[in-house]
């Protein structure tokens, strides 16, 4: 349901920046803060955690990778349900249990409940951020206010991750149980916040039925696929184990289809996947998140394996990438206004590649200034761009009642781009890293992993040129069939690029 705010479809909006208005972004800003932090605190607090708790290193995995098997396995149920169930109700629900499991992952006593708390908490997350954006994009109209909104937003994850990697080195020093409880009454004063401000939001009346066939299908594929690639680097590539999980898989994708095809009312509405910039910004959001979250992997393996910092010098490290982000917030919708999506993604993944090539020459004594900084800039730099603009070609032109499912179909491919591309790599390094090694050779053995996330920037960089050819030439056609209507017995010219 569109907000009574304004209508998508209004060119000249007259929604105004109301303290209830920002109170509603506010909120789902909160939510999209809390999705980073958790992720990033926890990593920092792995090896407090299993002293205490005496975890070997295989469970301290299942710790992150609860967390990512639960989010990345039901966004696309998470997103619908946004839709059929309302955004609103979603919303806060989802929120709520997110703040339960908060509180009791900071109480347990064990490893299994540890990674059950985890998991819960990452199924409430697959629910809080297809709803939260798709209220963003059903409240704001389409074009400057909401490309504002989302700008700030998406600037939210960036500072949420950023602030974790910090926080978590000053909680951890008195307790990893801080890291678990903080994001809890985060949470809950959210929760009653949302309570107050957040706009009512009816469930879809006119849908054609509950898809339960799908809904089963996509959440059995992507739970098993994100399993699979996260337990891949341990069991094997080629181990029979992995081989026919992923043939499993392919097979639950390929039945997953044949039911949204033939179903009336689809989990994921297979026709959104024609438009080229709805393809562009699925696949420019895998490669985005993919080598950025592999990149910080292996930059934050080399800081504390082999520079010997501790987790607070690591954080400050990447803090100037997360401030750079935060500083441009309010500033990325006008530029997108400006110049459009397709180009700011282009540079983004420019930058991104160019910050990725230059840490590729690092050693084993570095200046920050020289050597570390450039890079973190870069990727602040195309992090600011990148990101809201996949998130406004993703959400731009899909009608209100979709905008749920479109949003958890992107949520969808950051994490899946996340899992595939980080396991990718880290089997990269396992594989060159010699028993016994010499610092210099495990720095060695990171930089076939440093190649891997350079060439997904490259390729991510490629697909966004590809979407700036296509928009020219459509604008040569609008251009050609103007001349000719208004000149028809002119010479007739070809436009080209």
């Amino acid at each position: 349901m569109t907000s009574p705010l304004a209508s998508p479809a209004d060119p000249s909006p007259t929604v105004r920046w109301t303290p209830r208005l920002w109170g509603t972004l506010l909120v789902l800003c909160a939510a999209m803060f809390l999705d980073a932090l958790d992720v990033s605190m926890v990593g920092v607090a792995l090896p407090s955690i299993g002293e205490d708790l005496g975890l070997s290193t295989s469970t301290l995995q299942w710790i992150v990778s609860g967390y990512i098997l639960g989010y990345g396995g039901l966004l696309l149920l998470g997103g619908r349900a946004a839709d059929l169930l309302g955004r609103r109700q979603v919303f806060l629900i989802a929120l709520g249990v997110f703040a339960v499991a908060s509180l009791l992952g900071g109480l347990v006593d064990s490893g299994p409940l540890l990674i059950a708390s985890r998991f819960i908490k990452g199924l409430s997350a697959a629910f809080t951020a297809p709803a939260g954006l798709s209220i963003i994009t059903t409240t704001f109209p389409q074009g400057p206010l909401r490309n504002r909104a989302l700008s700030i937003y998406t600037t939210c994850a960036a500072t949420g991750f950023s602030m974790g990697l910090v926080l978590s080195g000053l909680l951890t020093e008195a307790s990893w149980r801080l890291t678990m409880l903080l994001p809890a009454p985060i949470a809950l004063i959210a929760l009653f916040a949302g309570l107050k401000l957040l706009p009512r939001s009816s469930r879809e009346r006119d849908h054609n039925g509950y898809d339960v066939p799908g809904a089963v299908l996509g959440t059995a594929s992507m739970l098993l696929l994100v399993f699979t690639v996260v337990e891949a680097p341990e069991v094997g590539w080629t181990s029979a184990r992995t081989l026919l999980s992923f043939l499993a898989v392919i097979v639950l994708l390929t039945v997953f289809v044949r039911v949204e095809r033939r179903s009336p009312g689809p989990l994921i509405r297979l026709g959104v996947l024609r438009a080229g910039s709805q393809v562009r910004a699925q696949l420019g959001a895998m490669a985005f998140f993919g080598s950025y979250v592999s990149f910080q992997f292996l930059v934050t393996l080399y800081m504390q394996s082999l520079l010997g910092w501790s987790a607070l010098h690591t954080a400050l490290a990447f803090l100037p990438a997360g401030a750079l982000v935060a500083l441009s917030a309010t500033k990325v919708g006008s530029v997108v206004d400006r110049f459009g999506t397709q180009r700011l993604i282009a540079v983004g993944f420019a930058l991104m590649l160019v910050g990725y090539a230059l840490f590729l020459g690092v050693d084993l004594d570095p200046v920050y200034a020289l050597a570390i900084l450039p890079s973190m800039l870069l990727i602040g730099a195309a992090c600011a761009l990148v990101f809201p603009s996949l998130n406004i070609q993703a959400t731009n032109g899909v009608d209100d009642h979709e905008q749920g499912m479109v949003s958890g179909l992107l949520n969808t491919s950051v994490q899946v781009g996340g899992a595939i591309f980080l396991a990718v790599v880290t089997a990269a390094v396992t594989a060159g890293a010699p028993e016994n090694a010499t610092p210099q050779a495990v720095l060695d053995s990171y930089r076939p992993g440093l190649l891997i996330v350079t060439g997904v920037a490259a390729a991510g960089l490629l697909l966004s040129l590809t979407g700036l050819r296509v928009r020219r030439e459509r604008s040569s056609l609008v251009v050609a069939k103007s001349t000719t209507e208004e000149a028809p017995e002119a010479e007739r010219v070809t436009v080209r690029d």
